[in-house]
């Protein structure tokens, strides 16, 4: 069975985020699922994972980590990853995502994503740590491509080919942001729908939403506003290349009311569903 034949479908999911909490136990709101911040509840007890046992048993959910550091050079971290693989075990997640990035280096954590160099040294040692990651948690995860505000002078590549190259080697699959598409083709000047047709539909398991902010010769991927028009277009593109992909809002600072995020929850749901009824 191909990806694309076991690629579950969600639906339309919401970040949890503490703001909420209550409103989604109050409530039961038509969302289809949420997406947790890993390192969140990496806790032994407390109030997190009072809420998310709570909230777990009425919906599916995923796993979204910032810590992995996959293209780091220092070693992996195994203490993350026995805490990783036992919260999986206890929410037993849909999925486990991190960050195709570097994070840190000699143990200092830069609390970024910072972007790799498209070589074909990166990949190589990207498949490597994903691999023994994926043995690590006994299946496969996803890795985000991530916003970029730099290149590397001695690049080899287009960042899709080397997202593409990371999947396809390391048999991993790929959490596809479109805003974050948007914010690095503006940055670096190359057509975000290049990017999209060049990257295997197979792989793409989830896609995010977010907003950004625009300092005129430059983007700044914040996620504390509301997607943009650019970006519902560019989302339109991806869902009539890639198909009923699983969609999230991602919403970190500046959190709205619980409101205004179903509201943009619906958008994406129409958005995506207009695109199936010209299909």
């Amino acid at each position: 069975m191909s990806d694309l034949e076991q690629r579950p479908n969600l639906g339309f999911g919401l970040g949890l985020r503490k703001e909420h909490y209550e409103n989604v136990l109050a409530d039961h709101p038509a969302v289809d699922w949420f997406e947790v911040i890993t390192e969140n509840y990496l806790v032994a007890g407390g109030k997190p994972l009072h809420y998310l046992d709570r909230i777990r048993a009425d919906y599916p959910m995923v796993m979204h980590g910032v810590s992995l550091c996959i293209g780091g050079t220092d070693p992996l971290n195994i203490e993350y990853l026995r805490q990783v693989k036992a919260l999986a075990a206890r929410i037993e997640p849909e999925w486990i995502s991190d960050h195709l990035c570097w994070t840190g280096i000699n143990g200092l954590n830069l609390h970024d994503l910072l972007p790799l160099p498209y070589t074909e040294e990166a990949i190589r040692h990207v498949v490597e740590r994903v691999g023994r990651v994926q043995e690590f948690l006994g299946r496969r995860i996803l890795l985000e491509n991530v916003s970029s505000y730099v290149s590397y002078a001695h690049s080899e590549m287009a960042e899709w080919e080397f997202l593409e190259a990371v999947a396809e080697r390391a048999d991993c699959l790929i959490l596809l942001d479109i805003n974050n598409i948007y914010v690095s083709a503006f940055n670096h000047g190359f057509d975000p729908r290049l990017y999209l047709d060049n990257v295997p539909v197979e792989r793409v398991w989830q896609f995010h939403l977010a907003g950004h902010l625009n300092l005129g010769d430059t983007i700044i991927d914040t996620h504390d506003d509301a997607v943009i028009e650019s970006v519902w277009k560019l989302y339109e593109a991806a869902v009539r290349r890639f198909g009923a992909v699983s969609t999230m809002i991602e919403r970190d600072d500046n959190i709205p009311p619980f409101a205004e995020l179903l509201a943009e929850l619906a958008m994406a749901r129409r958005v995506a569903g207009q695109v199936a009824l010209v299909a």
